[in-house]
């Protein structure tokens, strides 16, 4: 049999564009002789709708499109997946996998295992299924399941809904995996190694399709893949695009070859793709980005222009009285190396009318942060203001690394619609401005090379705050993403002075990162919603 794996880029709730989306699809795959069409979890409403799967409406909306869409099934069959309604005691859905032929649903598989980590809560709306579904399909027995019930681990979850197919009365050919599986660093190669193992292990093929787009903060890739039974890529679909993968039956056994994309492309694409994604499905065209002639404003900035355009992005400059001409010149070089819109506005006056005004209440105080706050906060405000008027939403432009100890400031360089760089770390950022040079020098040289600085001071360079990023990065992954002990990391042998400072910062600054835009999500663990510590605790570890 021939089958199509089509990686979609669904709106979530826009049940007609989505149903259209899906029909032209199918339409491809029945012109090129294909038996079988497979879409990626939750088709035609996307993955994740969250509280929307809670509203009658949206259900009734959702149970229309599918109608339609049996209605206009001819000469294929299709695989989507579906929020079926349930009765009896327990959540009101399930989260599963219908097989559709014209007029009527063939066979359907209920998805086993509901992730409840990081950004998932599915428990929240699904009841879990309890079966494992094999369907016959052109002489093959198709062993149908959801996501996360091919990423069953023991100490997670109590069974294992592959292992069941092989104690089950019919034993599978072959494995179909539809997912909506969201992108971190490195996520492309875990999947392979995960699959890989399961095949071996099960003696199967596995065909997997991924949703692919940005939803909110985070981004789907895409990456569908045929694994063969030796646990071998035979063949993978595009990352980061929509794109259909085209496979026979007895050709998915056989080995294929595979060129992995390095990670940190995969990043920029991540990154790219979210920013295209989070403007054009809330309804924006551009964007405005302040331009310090730093590196993070700089990667926001190229980024911005590959998702949307050069002539869709404005970069402001705004130089306080801190501000190095060097920096004015960097910022002007890389706008016109990108062929965007650039602008100067200086903060000078504003800066003299806030001491002005707040000239009385500060008499007899010294100078500190609040000074600099005030500078951020100015930008901050011309910025906002350009966005408005402009109806270009402003990209923040913080990292991660500044984000996780609050080196930003809030109702300044926080302000905006979205935070394009905050879940990618310091050290990353730079790892991206040398990949965007690669062909030519689109980020100034003199950008990457010269100390970071946020220029709210004399002579000002973070790491007069900060310790070198090379240290921040490594302890705030380890705290962070690897849920590492302060013990075991100063066992790793980094100060433990410095590791209880970034530790206490982290936790100090909670409540800026719940004031923050949406960040892109990059890590295995972002700040937001994969991410839920109290702003207000006792807890000292």
């Amino acid at each position: 049999m021939k089958v199509a794996l089509v990686q979609t880029n669904p709106v979530i709730g826009a049940f007609e564009r989505n149903l259209r989306q899906v029909l032209d699809w199918i339409g491809q795959a029945r012109q090129v002789g294909c038996d079988l069409v497979v879409f990626p979890e939750l088709t035609l409403c996307g993955y994740p709708p969250q509280d929307l799967l809670e509203r009658p409406a949206f259900l009734d909306a959702h149970d229309r499109a599918l109608a339609e869409l049996i209605k206009q099934i001819e000469g294929i069959t299709c695989i989507v997946g579906v929020p079926e309604r349930r009765e009896g005691p327990g959540k009101p859905l399930y989260n599963s996998a219908f097989v559709l032929e014209r007029d009527r649903i063939v066979h359907r598989a209920r998805k086993q295992l509901l992730p409840t980590y990081d950004v998932f809560d599915e428990t929240r709306y699904f009841e879990p299924g309890s079966t494992s579904t094999v369907f016959p399909f052109k002489g093959v027995q198709c062993g149908l399941t959801v996501c996360e019930d091919i990423w069953w681990q023991g100490e997670n979850y109590p069974s294992n809904p592959v292992q069941k197919f092989s104690i089950g009365p019919i034993v599978p050919d072959c494995l179909i995996n539809i997912s909506a599986s969201p992108y971190y660093y490195g996520k492309v190669q875990e999947r392979q190694r995960v699959f890989g193992d399961l095949c071996r292990q099960n003696n199967l093929p596995l065909l997997y399709v991924n949703q692919v787009g940005g939803q909110d903060g985070l981004i789907f890739d895409g990456h569908s893949m045929v694994v063969t039974p030796q646990g071998g890529l035979h063949s993978s679909a595009a990352g980061f695009s929509e794109e259909m993968l085209v496979v026979e039956s007895d050709e998915w056994c056989s080995p294929g070859t595979n060129i992995l994309a390095d990670p940190i492309e995969n990043v920029e694409q991540a990154l790219t793709l979210g920013v295209r994604d989070y403007l054009q499905k809330t309804g924006f065209k551009k964007a405005v980005i302040g331009l310090s002639g730093g590196i993070d404003s700089a990667v926001t900035a190229v980024i911005a222009c590959k998702a949307l355009g050069p002539e869709n992005v404005l970069c402001v400059a705004l130089p306080s009285p801190y501000t190095s001409q060097y920096s004015i010149d960097d910022a002007r070089a890389l706008a016109e190396n990108l062929g965007c819109g650039f602008e100067l506005i200086g903060i000078e006056k504003a800066m003299q009318a806030y001491q002005e005004s707040l000239g009385a209440l500060f008499a007899g105080l010294a100078e500190d942060v609040t000074e600099q706050n005030i500078q951020a906060r100015i930008r901050g405000n011309l910025l906002m203001a350009l966005s408005n008027k402009l109806n270009a939403l402003l990209l923040t432009t913080g990292n991660k690394s500044e984000m996780a100890v609050g080196y930003c400031t809030l109702y300044g360089d926080m302000s905006g619609g979205l935070a394009v760089i905050a879940d990618v770390p310091k050290v990353m950022v730079y790892q991206l401005a040398r990949l965007m040079n690669k062909e030519r020098e689109v980020v100034p040289d003199r950008i990457i090379t010269r100390p970071p600085t946020a220029e709210l001071k004399p002579d000002q360079c973070d790491q007069d705050d900060l310790p070198p990023y090379e240290v921040l990065d490594v302890v705030l992954q380890q705290y962070l993403e690897e849920h590492q002990s302060i013990e075991d990391i100063v066992a790793g042998g980094i100060d433990a002075v410095v590791v209880r400072d970034i530790v206490r910062r982290v936790k100090l600054n909670e409540y800026k990162r719940k004031q923050a835009p949406y960040g892109i999500k990059v890590t295995s663990k972002a700040f937001g919603p994969g991410r839920r510590y109290p702003v207000v605790q006792g807890f000292i570890e």
